[in-house]
């Protein structure tokens, strides 16, 4: 019953993220591809790359290894957009973000799960990636529900804007119930590896948001563009990392990284939110 609730309430979820999309937020950043461009390199490249140097020289399990690269491949979560909102950071420069690296994922998470489970669980003979139940799978739950939910903002934007609220509570809901099963599921496996676990994520979650903060800083992205770019690369669509280790490559073990991260990473956010609201000149 919950293999089969978890993946329905992560379609919910991407769907919700197509109704809050709306083609002038496209047009907004068009105008302002620079930032964008950033954007897109901190969550396909630098994230990733991040996620390596934590699992390669943490001492993690290569089961819990792997799972971290699960989460650092996910593309941004769906409250992205509402922090950077409240850090006073661009929000269509956000939302665009998180579309875009959603609709990517169906290409750019099979790629660095691959390329992660090849290095760190070659030597496990029997071990084998379903590169494409994966990529079918991911876009069946992910881009077709965005992409159905951005139709619908498109052809029925009155009725839309106004069940928005109810929907938006109720894919905070199913997030935090998915999160919750997933960490009570694995309770004993997050109790055994959380002493190494939990300092990988705090550290992932440091080198996230430093490190897109650079980036940002090194390419001159005005203020409010480089809050939406922290913002987009520290929160990751944990709800995601958890189906894909569950459904698709049967593990339910590795999705302990994206359940940890989840718990962490509001906090992390939380705490930026509050730092750019004292900083910012009014």
């Amino acid at each position: 019953m919950v293999q089969t609730l978890l993946p329905l309430a992560l379609a919910f979820i991407m769907f919700y993220l197509g109704l809050t999309l709306v083609v002038g937020d496209f047009r907004k950043v068009a105008e302002r591809p620079k930032a964008l461009l950033v954007g897109l390199v901190g969550q396909v490249l630098l994230v990733p790359l991040a996620g390596f140097a934590v699992a390669n020289w943490s001492g993690l399990s290569p089961m819990m290894a792997v799972g971290l690269m699960v989460l650092a491949a996910c593309p941004s979560g769906v409250s992205s957009g509402l922090l950077t909102h409240l850090a006073r950071g661009d929000t269509a420069l956000a939302i665009s973000l998180t579309a875009v690296t959603s609709l990517a994922a169906v290409l750019t998470l099979p790629l660095v799960v691959g390329v992660s489970f090849q290095f760190f669980m070659a030597s496990q003979l029997g071990v084998q990636l379903p590169v494409v139940a994966m990529v079918k799978g991911i876009f069946i739950l992910t881009t077709f529900p965005v992409l159905v939910g951005m139709v619908l903002r498109w052809r029925l934007a009155s009725h839309v804007m106004r069940a928005e609220p109810i929907v938006g509570k109720i894919t905070t809901t199913l997030f935090v119930l998915i999160v919750l099963n997933t960490f009570w599921d694995q309770r004993q496996v997050l109790q055994d590896n959380l002493s190494l676990l939990g300092p990988a994520v705090l550290v992932l979650n440091l080198f996230i948001l430093g490190g897109a903060y650079l980036l940002s800083q090194v390419t001159r992205l005005n203020r409010r563009d480089r809050i939406a770019v922290v913002t987009e690369c520290g929160l990751k669509n944990s709800a995601l990392g958890i189906v894909v280790c569950l459904q698709w490559l049967q593990q339910p073990a590795m999705s302990a990284p994206s359940v940890v991260y989840a718990l962490s990473m509001n906090a992390f956010a939380l705490t930026f939110v509050v730092l750019m609201r004292k900083t910012t000149k009014l």
